[in-house]
């Protein structure tokens, strides 16, 4: 028996390491399968999809439009300078040619009216993925101009610019994700191995999370972009954290209790697998949500975050208590538990649950009023969209060019709006299109090869016109959607069956489908996390009282957002989706601390009744579930490193979230509000009290009496 205690979690270890070599190999390879294009997202209802299907017939070599664009720094361009800059427009396509990613031939040089700019389509085929990055990246590089300021701008450029902002997921994120928890933890736990072997945990977790989403995206049933892989990167290792902390915080109490560390692992898991697991399944289900989604990206994010949770869920239990058990103490050196000696810390959590259990109708009533104040301001977030220009943040050769071209050219130039209508009804169409405000041209498509011209004779294809209309407003504005929104509307009473598309009606239609799941989702998400509670709780009352928190803080969240985002860091806006994303994650990962609170509490007043069973609990959890929220909050403010604005974003949201849920709501709401309900929070339910319920075996002898504050605080 004493072989085997030490033989099977030697082997859960070696199951593990052995299987770390060929995950890794699986899990490198999941970058190369992304797609982050947003048209490929959008759902096949969508008006800019419809076109996008019918430009085939016009258009049957698809392509994403680069504009090469060079602006004089003095004055007009010299005849030598357009001469040099036709020669770089040859040396581009050759280099585009050369590297699998030309679509086609460039268009004739366009110069400005002003004479200070030229411009000139060069198209590249959309198969690219994230080798666009490169590609670009050696055209800037070839178009260079002595006495110009050149660039690479319009669709490609920008997408490269945007995919670029995705290289640092494999390195520079997990970098500081990993580097923010081992600080954190070492500060936290003053041990120099606990950390590692969490941290181990959670590397485990991730590489094989992302080995099994790389099979199910490379079979095609997930889709995964930049945007899905960094965040379910940071949740796997928020969440292997989190779920390895109260594990190792619950081995820890029962080192005290036990002298034999497999016994105390023993306890530990018999008393922590139940919240761990449903904090899981909560998370899990709560994610699996996103499949409600219309947004293929929204839909993948959902099972690949439930896969990296239920793997955090699966090492946590398993590679961990291994690990742990072959180093007993030791683990915790140099501040070992020792059999039979209550911890001197915790005290400040004690003081928090004496203040709650003192006055819980005013801190029940301070704190909710705290909350709602800051939830006043959520109807006042800004989330009618950003622009790809402003979702990339720093510097951008693609952004300073879509500038640049505006200055010289109307803005929209390089990325029209694409309108397919009957053959009987084109002039018409192109009248009122032509007629739209924002509109600064419409010409009919006239055949591959150059620009379009006007007066040229349209071509037909099954009955059906292609008109190009060149927006008088940047085609990745917020603007540009707008005077697109209009443009449908127009259309309309020309003819009903005139489709708009584009780039720009892409973004438009993401828009409006991402609200749409905003609608759908959100309640879908709180009913399914209710249900969990529910079954784990065995009441009625308390899921409706953890979620009405929750909702609350969310409501808190946003709103602090709101003003912060506007007033101090400027940013331009947000857009639905984020808040879609962001809501799911914090309900799911808010309820995570409400369960590891209030299983303990009722595992608490089994023995000691509702009121002095939640104070117990919140001393017992305090300093790990606040460890927790801080690793997990800190984990997705390592999104912040991309420079990419809406993940800047979302990790404030979560992050900042995650922390109120932390240090206000379950440490103050949660618990004044069950004290003042008493029993009447498990209803139906009723407690078996009793000295027999439940294990309280303390940890020195005659301690823990009736009615005394636990010293059992980790």
């Amino acid at each position: 028996m004493s072989r085997l205690r030490w033989l099977l979690p030697a082997l859960v270890l070696l199951v593990w390491l052995g299987g770390a070599g060929p995950l890794g190999s699986l899990s490198g390879r999941l970058t190369s399968l992304q797609e982050n294009d947003t048209a490929a997202f959008l759902p096949d209802s969508a008006e800019s999809t419809r076109v996008a299907e019918l430009q085939q017939g016009f258009s049957p070599t698809s392509s994403i439009p680069a504009i090469l664009l060079w602006e004089s720094t003095a004055g007009p361009l010299e005849p030598a300078t357009l001469a040099t800059v036709a020669e770089r427009v040859e040396e581009a396509a050759g280099a585009a040619e050369e590297a699998g990613a030309l679509a086609g031939q460039p268009s004739p040089p366009i110069p400005s009216a002003d004479g200070e700019a030229v411009q000139v389509l060069l198209p590249l085929t959309p198969e690219l993925g994230d080798e666009i990055v490169d590609v670009v990246g050696d055209l800037r590089e070839v178009i260079a101009v002595d006495g110009t300021d050149s660039f690479v701008t319009g669709p490609g450029g920008i997408f490269a610019d945007f995919a670029n902002g995705f290289a640092g997921i494999d390195g520079l994120l997990l970098a500081a994700a990993f580097g923010v928890v081992l600080l954190i933890l070492l500060v936290v736990y003053r041990s120099p191995l606990l950390p590692f072997l969490v941290i181990g945990t959670a590397g485990l977790a991730l590489t094989a999370a992302n080995a099994v989403a790389y099979l199910l995206a490379d079979a095609g049933v997930i889709t995964v972009n930049g945007q899905s892989q960094g965040i379910a990167a940071i949740l796997v290792v928020g969440a292997a954290t989190d779920y390895g902390l109260l594990l190792a915080s619950r081995f820890r109490e029962e080192l005290r209790r036990e002298e034999s560390p497999y016994a105390a692992m023993r306890t530990a898991l018999r008393r922590s697998w139940e919240p761990i697991v449903a904090s899981g399944a909560t998370v899990v289900l709560g994610v699996l949500c996103l499949l409600f989604s219309d947004l293929a990206s929204n839909r993948g994010l959902g099972p690949i975050s439930a896969v990296s949770v239920s793997l955090s869920v699966v090492a946590a239990m398993t590679f961990l208590p291994a690990a742990l058990v072959l180093l007993g103490r030791a683990a915790f050196w140099p501040f070992r538990p020792q059999f039979g000696v209550a911890p001197r810390e915790g005290r400040g959590w004690q003081r928090v649950a004496a203040l709650v259990g003192r006055r819980p109708r005013r801190v029940l009533a301070v704190s909710t009023l705290a909350l709602v104040a800051a939830a006043v301001f959520a109807p006042t977030y800004d989330a009618s969209g950003i622009t790809f220009s402003d979702a990339i943040r720093g510097e951008s050769n693609g952004v300073d060019g879509q500038e640049a071209l505006a200055r010289h050219f109307d803005a929209g130039s390089g990325s029209p709006t694409v309108i397919v209508t009957p053959e009987a009804t084109w002039p018409q169409v192109a009248e009122a299109a032509a007629a739209t405000d924002g509109v600064a041209a419409v010409v009919p498509f006239a055949g591959a090869g150059g620009p379009p011209q006007p007066g040229a004779a349209p071509v037909v294809v099954d009955g059906l016109v292609r008109l190009d209309a060149t927006l008088a407003v940047p085609a990745d504005s917020v603007e540009a959607i707008d005077v697109v929104q209009d443009l449908r509307t127009s259309l309309d009473d020309a003819d009903s069956a005139a489709l708009v598309g584009g780039d720009t009606a892409s973004n438009l239609d993401a828009r409006e489908t991402a609200a749409r799941d905003l609608r759908v989702i959100v309640p879908s998400v709180l009913v399914v996390i209710t249900l969990v509670l529910a079954l784990l709780l065995r009441s009625l009352v308390a899921p409706l009282l953890l979620i009405g928190t929750v909702v609350l803080s969310v409501a808190a969240t946003v709103g602090v957002a709101a003003l912060l985002f506007d007033s101090v860091f400027g940013f331009p806006g947000s857009d639905p989706g984020i808040l879609l994303i962001g809501f799911v994650f914090l309900v799911a990962l808010g309820i995570d601390y409400n369960i590891f609170l209030m299983t303990r509490a009722r595992e608490e007043s089994h023995r000691h009744g509702t009121r002095d069973g939640v104070l117990r609990a919140l001393a017992v959890t305090g300093g790990v579930i606040t460890s927790a929220g801080l690793v997990l909050a800190a984990t997705f403010g390592a999104l912040s490193v991309l420079p990419l604005l809406f993940l800047t974003q979302l990790s404030f949201l979560v992050g900042f979230g995650v922390l109120l849920d932390t240090f206000v709501v379950r440490s103050l709401v949660v618990p004044s509000a069950v004290h003042v309900l008493g029993d009447r929070t498990w209803w139906p339910s009723r407690l078996a009290k009793g000295p027999d319920a439940v294990d309280h075996r303390p940890l020195v002898a005659g301690h823990a009496g009736a009615g005394s504050h636990p010293t059992m605080v980790d």
